[in-house]
């Protein structure tokens, strides 16, 4: 049943033994507790409810059809018989059965990778198959290297689960894993076993259902949970696993700042249709991934300063400590003020309305992202190994519980060095030389301060020398712009600290480095550094830099709680604003370690600790914002009409791009400061007022959903870029030549059947534009993404036609963007099921057309997607492997094209007659929607606590305002999955009908993309069941031209299953996988009576709408249903 972790289940089968042990395991002990939960008598009943929808399965599947209807009919009937406190505990036990066999499929998939014979690829093999196919190990490394996938995870209107309960299921798939070791003793198995018994019990008794309404800031809250529960553990795994297979195939291993996938979210960002998302909501969801972020860095760095009890250290390190220990024993005040950067928070008294997201933005110390940097003074001559202060003391959290401003607040942001300037110390190291051939590496920030200053007598030149090669190898954070060095660049976090300059002025690579801390065991045993580096008493630099660095982390913890809070932080304390920042004393410690002997231990926590940073940063998930088309629009149009220019939304599209170009090309602002807003077009302005607040630190992306035209695009460039100039003059930091962060990339949307088809040509008027052009070479590095919407184009045409208008799409926007020399990043807006283009990854990735992929890719995951891909730590890593391999392939050996334009043209012709097929039960019959809303649960969907997001995008009864996800969400509810086949079987008959039965059969064997698009349907087809999507009609809908309707539809449902048995040549649905039809008969008998009791339960909410017994009793089957077919929407 699991199509999202069907990788295994459509090109390969397993055993399957050890899943049913598991689930007899956690089913009998189930049973165990209800009987004590429930008693006997109503245990009973469930045994009974159970034991008849099992013998109708049976006996349906030998094709004894009338047998397997009457005992149906026989437990349909018992069902609704049932008073509603009998009725509601047996849902929920058939629930919590169907959630126990979903954590043990979980769990199975991850064995099977372990099992011997199975043929589950890992990305070893993977990278094995490339080399041995040709593929040379500088273009495997290559591709590793640049590898950029990025997982966008999202919460949806249909994640039905509760957080508290996924918890519960994430121990139980561990304890499982812990059952599995052959070497446990008795007394281990028999505790393993009642920790079992103890999670279930608390699961039965925890209650399955939110008696309230999520907002935004809980789904994000979710989110950051599996960050910090599975993925945090999973990716450094990952990494190394990529390392020691790159290693293995290339003899090369994974850079340190190599980051192959990351990770955003929609979370609070995405506003589309959803008014409970505001500007100050992005704003908390932001500071609270911070104030996560740093909690989790605050506990790897504890566990480092434990570890790191080596007295050995680089010269770097041990100035570093010098200063650090300095600062606080005597309580010194730093001397040099760094350029302040350039972000504001909302402080101080709110405008007239008094609300928080009117409050006016201000520069300041008091700011999320805005800080005084400051340099330390050069040191004192303290030896540090004659500190007195002892290894524990050391280790402290310096200055947590000190008054702001004291010796435990240093406001110093880099570190001096113990001796004279910097310039000084870097003209010392070159002069002198260094014990181990390495000059420290000094900040970007320290530098531009100690160019500025004159150099020290007699040393300039050397000191000029060490300087231009230091400045190659510093880059300020973003945004920043230092003395006499301009304007500094953004975006991805550069190579900071990887390479090393020697005695000799030469850099030396992170390979030659190590080479060399190989050989620094036999040195360090010499008596020549026994004198140079005394073993002390307190001689512990490794712990007090990273003791630095933990009282930091604190304090950037403590900011986010008090920004939260509404509070104005600390001025005073030191914190972590850029990843550079973070990352510049552990890269220090990191080669220092390499250059003492240490390097093994570099390897280790400290390792996985940086390549967190790079793929994390400070923020976990860069949120991307999203916006549909329309509200800019509207917005453009108060502005123009307020200064007279006419109404920009009634402009032509000529007109629009010429306004829009011109005021782009200008340097004066657009929009005046007392320019009165509507509350829809202020909410605008101040989200792109939190956007230039927040930066790329904390953001990725602003997305235009229903992006029709060109003119799109550039109103969001024009807007963002009022909103900057807002932010500066706010502030006051225009006045002090200030520069901003660059403004975030800007993403089109493209979701509808007729916005597919024009997105060549709406891409091809923005690369034309010059304007336009210019800024994506200077801003985005030539880069330019676009997202591609699964969910409306199959709402608006069908699965079948919107999958080849998607595929047509990718091809003509990879073509465009190769006309202008431009790099495309394609960004597929994903769902859990089919219907919206859901499915195994790994079939999905391998079906694109060449040259879509090209190593880079986005895409998101949805709602009860999130927790079963990434939800479990075991889970996660073979779902991370999986992508990563999976558009490694894609990348150096792309899917196969169309073999000629026969089968281009065979596509059109299925394409036209499945959408018009589609549409006219869709869109056309006059009876559709009363039937669609009386047999599905969709109208009573909106009254349920599921997700923040409205159902609808606006307040009307037809298809199309309704959301792509609740509309899937209603239809596989009933079992019936129309969206995910409606259209096929006319497109397939009437090509066979035509004479092109043999060209099907070959387009399904020679085809990637034909072969994953009809696999996918069968596979939905074999979830699907008539029988069941019956019941809804009859005792739901009253009318008889409506339950026609029914009858025509499942009737179509038979001729799309004889279609497609007639393309893939299969005796019945899954032949080629009896995996996946032996997983859909041990759940359906679970399954089916849920089904029934739903059907009672809306036939009874439809007679008492306002009884809160049986919306509780509605949402527990629509949990269980969503449980049984292994998504939602």
């Amino acid at each position: 049943m699991a199509e999202h972790q069907g990788d295994f289940h459509i090109a390969e089968d397993y055993p399957l033994q050890p899943l049913v042990d598991d689930c007899r395991l956690l089913g009998s002990l189930l049973d165990d507790c209800l009987r004590i939960e429930v008693g006997d008598e109503l245990f009973n009943k469930i045994e009974r409810i159970r034991t008849l929808s099992e013998c109708a399965q049976q006996l349906t599947a030998a094709h004894d059809k009338d047998a397997g209807r009457m005992l149906s009919q026989k437990m349909a009937e018992e069902l609704f018989a049932l008073p509603l406190e009998e009725a509601l505990p047996i849902v929920r036990a058939f629930g919590h059965y169907l959630n126990l066999t979903s954590i043990a499929e979980q769990h199975h998939s991850v064995r099977t990778t372990r099992m011997d014979g199975v043929q589950v690829k890992t990305l070893d093999e993977v990278l094995h198959d490339l080399v041995e196919s040709g593929i040379s190990p500088d273009q495997l490394y290559d591709a590793v290297t640049s590898q950029h996938v990025e997982i966008v995870l999202t919460a949806h209107p249909t994640q039905v689960n509760r957080r508290t309960l996924q918890h519960k299921h994430t121990r139980i798939a561990t304890l499982l894993a812990q059952n599995d070791r052959k070497d446990l003793t008795q007394e281990e198995r028999e505790h393993i076993l009642e920790e079992l018994i103890r999670e279930i019990t608390a699961l039965w008794q925890t209650d399955e259902l939110r008696r309230r309404k999520p907002t935004p800031l809980d789904e994000a809250r979710g989110g950051l949970h599996i960050v910090e529960q599975s993925l945090w553990s999973s990716l450094p795994k990952l990494l190394r696993r990529m390392s020691s297979s790159l290693k293995k195939h290339t003899g090369r291993e994974l850079p340190i700042d190599a980051c192959p996938i990351r990770f955003g979210s929609w979370m609070g960002g995405d506003r589309d249709g959803n008014p409970n998302v505001t500007a100050k909501t992005t704003l908390d969801v932001a500071t609270l991934s911070r104030w996560m972020a740093a909690d989790l860095y605050l506990k790897e760095v504890d566990a480092l300063r434990f570890e790191l009890s080596m007295s050995h250290a680089s010269d770097e390190v041990l100035n570093m400590a010098h200063d650090i220990t300095n600062k606080h024993l005597h309580g010194e005040e730093p001397a040099y003020a760094r350029p302040p950067s350039a972000a504001y928070q909302a402080v101080g008294a709110g405008a007239a309305d008094g609300g928080a997201q009117s409050r006016g933005l201000q520069r300041g110390n008091s700011t999320l992202m805005g800080s005084t940097l400051e340099l330390l003074p050069q040191g004192s001559e303290t030896n540090f190994a004659d500190l007195s202060a002892s290894a524990e003391d050391i280790m402290s959290p310096l200055g947590v519980s000190s008054p702001a401003g004291g010796p435990s607040s240093p406001r110093g942001n880099t570190w001096a060095h113990g001796r004279g300037t910097i310039a000084e110390a870097a003209a010392n190291a070159l002069s002198k030389g260094s014990p181990r051939g390495v000059t420290p590496n000094h900040s970007a920030l320290a530098l531009a301060a100690a160019m500025d200053k004159p150099a020290a007598a007699g040393g300039s030149a050397s000191v000029a020398a060490i300087q231009s090669k230091l400045h190659k190898l510093t880059v300020l954070p973003p945004g920043m712009a230092g003395p006499g060095l301009g304007s500094a660049p953004s975006g991805a976090i550069p190579n900071q600290g990887l390479h090393r300059v020697d005695t000799m002025g030469k850099l030396m690579s992170p390979t030659a480095m190590k080479r060399r801390g190989l050989k620094a065991a036999e040195f360090h045993k010499s008596s020549v550094d026994a004198l140079l580096h005394p073993r002390q008493a307190g001689a512990n630099p490794y712990r007090v830099v990273l003791g630095e660095v933990r009282q930091r982390l604190v304090a950037t913890r403590r900011r986010m709680e008090e920004l939260l809070a509404g509070h104005v932080p600390d001025s005073d304390a030191e914190w972590y604003e850029t990843e550079e920042q973070l990352l510049e004393p552990l890269l220090a410690v990191y080669w220092s370690l390499w250059e003492c002997g240490g390097g093994i231990v570099a390897e280790g926590r400290l390792l996985d600790l940086l390549r967190r940073i790079y793929s994390f940063g400070l923020s976990l998930m860069k949120l991307d914002l999203r916006q549909e088309s329309g509200r800019h629009t509207d917005c453009l149009a108060e502005v123009t009409e307020h200064l007279g220019l006419g109404n920009y939304g009634e402009w032509p599209e000529e007109q629009r791009l010429q306004f829009l170009t011109e005021e782009l090309q200008g340097r004066r602002p657009l929009i005046p400061p007392s320019m009165p807003f509507s509350p829809d077009a202020k909410e605008v302005m101040d989200t792109l007022k939190v956007a230039a607040v927040l930066g790329r630190q904390c953001l990725s992306a602003y997305v235009i959903s229903m992006a029709t035209r060109a003119s799109d695009v550039l109103a969001v460039e024009l807007l963002q870029r009022e909103a900057r100039f807002m932010v500066l003059n706010e502030s006051g930091a225009r006045a002090q030549g200030r520069t901003p962060s660059p403004p975030l990339r800007v993403v089109p949307l493209f979701e509808t059947l007729s916005d597919l088809e024009a997105s060549r040509s709406i891409m091809q008027s923005l690369f034309s534009n010059p304007w336009y052009r210019q800024h994506l070479a200077t801003v985005h590095n030539n880069t330019q993404e676009v997202m591609l919407g699964y969910s409306d184009s199959g709402k608006d045409a069908g699965r079948l036609a919107a999958a080849w208008a998607l595929y047509k799409a990718q091809e003509e926007l990879v073509a465009v963007c190769k006309q202008h020399s431009v790099e495309l990043t394609l960004f597929h807006g994903r769902g859990g099921t089919v219907g919206r283009g859901g499915g195994p990854m790994q079939l999905a990735i391998l079906s694109q057309p060449p040259g879509s992929v090209e190593g880079r890719l986005r895409i998101t995951e949805q709602g009860e997607m999130v927790q079963a891909k990434f939800g479990v730590p075991s889970v996660a890593l073979r779902q991370l492997e999986v992508f990563s391999s999976a558009v490694l392939t894609a990348t150096l050996q792309p899917p196969k094209p169309p073999k000629d334009n026969t089968w281009r043209t065979l596509m059109e012709e299925m394409s036209a007659v499945s959408c018009k097929a589609y549409r006219g039960v869709v869109f056309e019959d006059p009876q559709f929607i009363s039937y669609f809303q009386k047999a599905t649960p969709q109208e009573e969907l909106g009254n349920l606590n599921i997700g923040s997001r409205p159902t609808r995008r606006k307040a009307t009864q037809d298809v199309t305002s309704l959301r792509a996800i609740p509309w899937i969400f209603a239809w596989t509810q009933t079992r019936l999955v129309l969206p995910a086949w409606l259209g096929v079987a006319d497109a397939l008959l009437a090509a066979a009908s035509s004479g092109q039965r043999a060209m099907l059969r070959d387009m399904y064997q020679h085809w990637p993309f034909f072969q994953s698009l009809v696999d996918l349907i069968e596979m939905v087809l074999s979830k699907a069941d008539m029988r069941i999507a019956a019941l809804y009609d009859t005792v739901l809908v009253g009318d008889s031209q409506e339950r026609a309707l029914g009858d025509a539809l499942r009737r179509r449902y038979q001729d799309t299953v004889a279609a497609v048995l007639m393309v893939t040549g299969h005796a019945r649905l899954e032949d080629n996988n009896p995996t996946l039809r032996r997983l859909i008969e041990m759940r359906n008998p679970h399954v089916d009576p849920i089904n029934v009791m739903q059907v009672e339960i809306l036939r009874r909410l439809r007679r008492q709408p306002d009884n809160p017994q049986l919306r509780d009793a509605l949402l527990l089957t629509i949990n269980g249903v969503a449980a049984g077919m292994r998504n939602t929407g």
